[in-house]
C-alpha cells in the first residue's frame, strides 16, 4: 500500500502509470485469448455438441446422425430440441468459467488498486464475479 506514496504523502505517478500500462497490456492479452478460444458443451452422451467462442457466440452445433430416429419424428424433434438446449447451456457455462478465469483478476486488480492508493470511487470489486444469473441458465 505504501509503495505508491512518497514520504510527503503524494502518489508516485510514474509507478502508478507504469502499473496501469502493464495492466492494460495484460488485459489486451486476456481479451485476445478469449477471442481465440472455443469451448464445447455436450448433451445426449455427445450426440449434440455446441461450440461457443470466448466472446459467447455460438459458432457450431454438430448433431450426430444417430440422434435422429426416423420412426418417431415428433418425439425425435422434441428430444433433439432438449439436447440442443442442454448442450448450448453447457457450452455457455464453460465460456462463462473461461471468461471469469481470464477477466476476473482484472476486476479484482482495479478494485485493489483504487483502495491501495486511496482514490475515491474505486471501491473493492470483490463481488465482480457474483453477477446476476443469466436467464438462459434456467431449466
Amino acid at each position: 500500500m505504501g509503495q505508491n506514496v512518497d514520504p510527503s504523502g503524494q502518489l508516485d505517478m510514474q509507478q502508478l502509470l507504469a502499473a496501469a500500462q502493464q495492466m492494460q497490456s495484460q488485459l489486451m492479452t486476456a481479451q485476445q485469448e478469449l477471442a481465440d478460444a472455443e469451448v464445447e458443451g455436450t448433451a445426449g452422451g455427445g450426440l449434440v455438441t455446441a461450440v461457443v467462442n470466448g466472446q459467447g457466440e455460438l459458432v457450431d452445433l454438430p448433431i450426430a446422425a444417430s440422434a435422429i430416429d426416423s420412426g418417431d419424428a415428433e418425439e425425435t424433434a422434441q428430444t433433439l430440441a432438449d439436447m440442443v438446449l442442454a448442450a448450448v447451456r453447457d457450452a455457455y457455462r464453460a465460456v462463462s468459467d473461461l471468461q471469469q478465469e481470464k477477466m476476473g483478476p482484472f476486476a479484482a486488480g482495479i478494485g485493489g488498486m483504487g483502495e491501495a492508493v486511496g482514490l475515491p470511487g474505486f471501491p473493492g470489486m470483490s463481488d465482480a464475479g457474483d453477477l446476476p444469473d443469466d436467464p438462459s441458465d434456467e431449466q
